[in-house]
């Protein structure tokens, strides 16, 4: 029998027998594993069943329509048949990577010339091997309707091939969460219907972006360079609507075909409201996290994680994609020790889990189960040997397999709430972007101040404007620009009892990007009882700067606005006598007002006294700290829900620490969950614990 005619008998038996599929596992543990090219056929039967002796319970594989969709209506499934079957008989469950956002069938390149991807300088992108996959696609856009709808055939025969397979778990439908920015004509068309629906008529447009002379709707285009501020923020935002617009079609679409599987979708835990937004529209979110990529610091992935966690708001995330081995030739790992991500052993893949878990994660995928063998990544991420054979990386991660889904309850419990949320607004990393070419102080703004948080094993957590009443206390990052509707949340958060400490310019831009001739801007003046008398937009100058703040010399960064008084009280000076911060008190909250980006100074410098500054600025609040760790290199968090109450200890370090953790409540009993040699005591509301290099304990108290 040919292999067609054996794989089309397979599937209608697997088909035919409607199985029920069995219980999703407690902790979702593996990795991506087919993405066409890689790995061989030959070895498929032999890698599922070391996966499932090894503990791995999850697979996803990434379905490229430009690899599936050969000629016009034609679908070769037969490897992807191949991949459920041998997944339902192992026991490991699948998840269906739709990937059609990377590009179409190459065919569709010539039938549809007018959906070519356009970039900003007219230039149209040409089909190609993509780095990812080592694969083929047409860089095509979805905003035009013919490739739209013949999306819309590959994804509904997709869902209906494989919904009522009992290997599968559900579909990942956006693959790192990309806004794309296309100058098509049919994007060009959605920019002026959305244009149209925010403004209403062209002499309204015309006013809002300086823009006097457009004559009738079709001589509106998308900027090409970000010298007109009210455009420019207007493009961004349009762009983010569209992909969410995207999002929305193919969930909606899945849901109607399939009401059993559940959705997800990940993005790259990146600084950007689509986080938030694509969480808003799944059952689970993860993100993309590799420290050959972004460095082995212990802050940045847990920034990572909690970011993530943030934007979920309480739904179930997972590590979509993490680092299992090496990264070669990347221009990302140039001029790397090794030791940083660029490679990794088994006990980064268990400190590196660890962390994951310990900031909430409850589900780990490697971004490769084997390397890849074709193409700029080949070798790349994969615990597995080139060759699929076990390597102390994988060993590692079947044995963390295996420990997860034998504690449930563990994943019953949840992080609890930070102890200070770290305000992220939309239109202050915009513009930060258009004004600089890069958003690059808002986002070292905002990582310093976390960091600053970390170093003192303060949880701080990720917050949207929206949400920002769930914390007794905020902090908020780079707020050179502020929409009216983004003050009045925070006036009245403040009026509620919130406290809120601003950096520098607050609001000095309003809605479109306009300067208000009173600063601090939209009223923000009364909040926080301070006029500015002097600004200097100078970063260039200003990368020493420093300040003295409720008794301690901090750095600052970027611009500087000096202050008079207006209501609030003198609580920082610059070196030369003037007013640097004021506190204010406002309704039932109080405000502290520093007229500069500490974020970024301590981004840029962890000097100790603007660290212990953003520590003290708990007491400042009345918020007590809920988990302290003797050793700021050792990281500790509480747990609580349904599941017990759980002290996660990480030591990311590569010598064993002792350390003891002091927690807000007391407990009579601690016992090791994961690594028995710590040997944990506790003492009223003090955790004695003896940590390993590169290893966690994870203790349940009680």
């Amino acid at each position: 029998m040919t292999r067609i005619g054996l794989a089309c008998v397979v599937w209608t038996l697997c088909a035919n027998a409607q199985e029920k599929p069995w219980p999703d596992p407690a902790f979702p543990f593996g990795a991506v594993y087919f993405r066409k090219s890689s790995p061989p056929e030959q070895d498929w039967e032999r890698d599922h069943k070391t996966a499932a002796q090894l503990g791995v319970n999850v697979f996803r594989h990434w379905f490229m329509w430009a690899s599936i969709e050969n000629s016009p209506g034609h679908y070769d499934w037969r490897d992807y048949d191949r991949m459920v079957e041998l997944e339902a008989q192992n026991h490991i469950k699948v998840v269906i990577g739709e990937i059609i956002s990377a590009g179409a069938p190459e065919w569709m390149w010539d039938k549809y010339p007018q959906a070519r991807h356009i970039a900003s300088d007219g230039s149209e992108g040409y089909p190609g091997v993509n780095t990812g996959s080592a694969t083929s696609s047409a860089p095509l856009c979805l905003d035009n309707e013919d490739v739209r709808g013949q999306a819309e055939k590959f994804l509904t025969a997709l869902v209906e091939r494989y919904r009522d397979n009992p290997a599968t778990l559900g579909y990942d439908v956006w693959n790192e969460g990309g806004v794309q920015q296309c100058y098509c004509p049919a994007t060009q068309a959605k920019f002026r219907e959305w244009l149209k629906a925010k403004y209403g008529t062209i002499e309204a447009l015309g006013r809002a972006w300086h823009r006097y002379s457009f004559g009738d709707w079709e001589s509106v285009h998308p900027p090409r360079n970000t010298v007109g501020y009210p455009d420019s923020l207007d493009w961004l935002a349009f762009c983010r609507d569209d992909a969410i617009r995207l999002l929305r079609w193919r969930t909606e679409l899945i849901r109607r075909l399939d009401k059993r599987n559940k959705i997800t979708a990940h993005g790259t835990g990146a600084l950007t409201e689509i986080e938030w937004r694509t969480a808003a529209d799944v059952d689970s979110y993860g993100y993309t996290w590799v420290a050959s990529r972004h460095g082995n610091a212990p802050w940045m992935q847990f920034q990572a994680v909690d970011l993530v966690r943030g934007a979920s708001r309480g739904k179930p995330f997972w590590h979509a994609e993490a680092t299992g081995g090496p990264l070669w030739m990347q221009p990302q790992v140039v001029n790397r020790p090794l030791e940083d991500g660029r490679s990794s052993d088994d006990k980064d893949v268990r400190v590196w889990s660890l962390i994951d878990m310990a900031a909430g994660a409850t589900g780990i995928l490697f971004t490769r189960w084997r390397p890849l063998l074709d193409g700029p990544l080949f070798g790349a991420f994969g615990p597995m040997g080139m060759d699929g054979s076990v390597t102390p990386q994988a060993e590692m991660a079947g044995r963390l397999a295996r420990w997860t889904n034998a504690h449930a309850d563990i994943w019953k419990s949840r992080p609890v709430k930070g102890d200070v949320g770290i305000v992220f607004v939309e239109e202050s990393e915009d513009f930060n972007g258009v004004q600089s070419g890069a958003a690059g102080a808002y986002t070292q703004s905002v990582q310093g101040a976390y960091q600053a948080f970390f170093d003192s094993n303060i949880q701080a957590d990720f917050v949207s404007i929206d949400d920002i009443g769930e914390y007794p206390m905020i902090y908020l990052p780079y707020p050179e620009m502020l929409k009216k509707s983004t003050v009045q949340k925070l006036r009245d958060y403040v009026a509620k009892g919130g406290k809120l400490v601003s950096e520098g310019c607050p609001g000095y831009f309003g809605d479109g990007g306009t300067v208000g001739t009173v600063q601090p801007n939209l009223g923000l003046d009364q909040l926080f009882g301070a006029r500015e008398s002097y600004v200097q937009f100078t970063p260039d100058l200003l990368t020493k700067l420093t300040l003295t703040v409720r008794g301690k010399q901090i750095g600052g960064q970027y611009f500087l606005q000096e202050y008079k008084l207006a209501g609030g009280k003198v609580v920082g000076q610059y070196a030369n006598g003037h007013i640097a911060a004021v506190e204010n008190t406002t309704g039932a909250g109080k405000t502290l007002l520093i007229g500069t980006f500490p974020g970024g100074a301590y981004y840029r410098g962890h000097a100790p006294a603007t660290r212990e500054f953003f520590a003290g600025l708990l007491d400042w609040a009345g918020v007590r700290q809920q988990v302290q760790s003797s050793d700021p290199e050792v990281k500790a968090r509480l747990h609580r829900g349904a599941g017990g109450t759980y002290l996660w200890v990480v030591n990311p370090t590569r010598t064993a620490r002792t350390v003891k953790i002091s927690l807000a409540s007391t407990f009579q009993r601690a016992v090791e969950m994961w690594q028995e040699s710590s040997r944990p005591t506790v003492s009223g509301n003090t955790v004695a614990v003896t940590v390993e290099d590169r290893n966690g304990a994870v203790i349940r108290l009680e």
